[in-house]
C-alpha cells in the first residue's frame, strides 16, 4: 500500500509541463529532424513518447515498476499505431521522465530479425544519459541505434518509395 501511495505521490509531483520543460521546443525540432533523416534510408517508422508521469489507473497496479512502465509502452505501440505499418517494422522509444526508464517496443517485423537481448541492452546503454538528465543525448543514441538496425533489416533499395507512415514530431505528455 505505501509503495503505491509513493508512487502515485512522485508521479502526480510531476507537474504538467515537466515533458515540456524536459525536451523544449529546440530539441523538439532536433528529434523531428533526426527521425524523418533516420527514415530516408529505411522503410521503418520511429516514434518518440516522453511523459512526465504515469495515469492513475498504472500507479495503483501491485506490479513492479519495470512491468508497468513495459505495459505502458506496450498501451501507446497500439494506442500511436506503430504496430501498423506496411512492413510490420515500426518501433516506439518510450521515455518515463519520473522514473528515468526507458522502452523500447518494436513491432514484429524487426523482433524477428534481433536477438532477445537487443532491446535490453540498448536500453541499459542509454538509462544513464536518461538518469543523468540528458534527455538530448540519450535520444538522439536511441534514435542512432534503432537507426542502425532498421538500416541492416529494412534498408531502402534504388528507387524504392517510402512513405512516411507515421509522424516524425515526438509526442510529449
Amino acid at each position: 500500500m505505501w509503495t503505491r501511495l509513493s508512487r502515485i505521490f512522485k508521479h502526480r509531483w510531476k507537474s504538467d509541463d515537466a515533458a515540456r520543460r524536459a525536451i523544449p521546443p529546440a530539441l523538439l525540432d532536433k528529434l523531428a529532424a533526426q527521425v524523418a533523416q533516420s527514415e530516408a534510408g529505411h522503410s521503418g517508422e520511429i516514434r518518440i513518447y516522453v511523459e512526465a508521469g504515469l495515469p492513475l489507473s498504472y500507479l495503483w497496479q501491485p506490479d513492479s515498476m519495470a512491468h508497468i512502465t513495459r505495459e505502458r509502452a506496450l498501451a501507446l505501440f497500439g494506442k500511436l499505431r506503430v504496430w501498423d505499418t506496411a512492413q510490420n517494422n515500426g518501433v516506439l522509444i518510450y521515455l518515463l521522465l519520473a522514473e528515468h526508464r526507458i522502452e523500447i517496443v518494436a513491432d514484429r517485423g524487426l523482433n524477428e530479425r534481433v536477438t532477445a537481448d537487443t532491446w535490453p541492452r540498448l536500453v541499459a546503454g542509454m538509462s544513464t544519459s536518461f538518469k543523468a538528465g540528458a534527455y538530448e543525448a540519450g535520444l538522439t543514441q536511441a534514435v542512432q541505434q534503432v537507426t542502425a538496425l532498421l538500416q541492416q533489416h529494412f534498408a531502402l533499395r534504388a528507387g524504392q518509395s517510402n512513405p512516411n507512415e507515421l509522424p516524425d514530431t515526438p509526442v510529449l505528455n
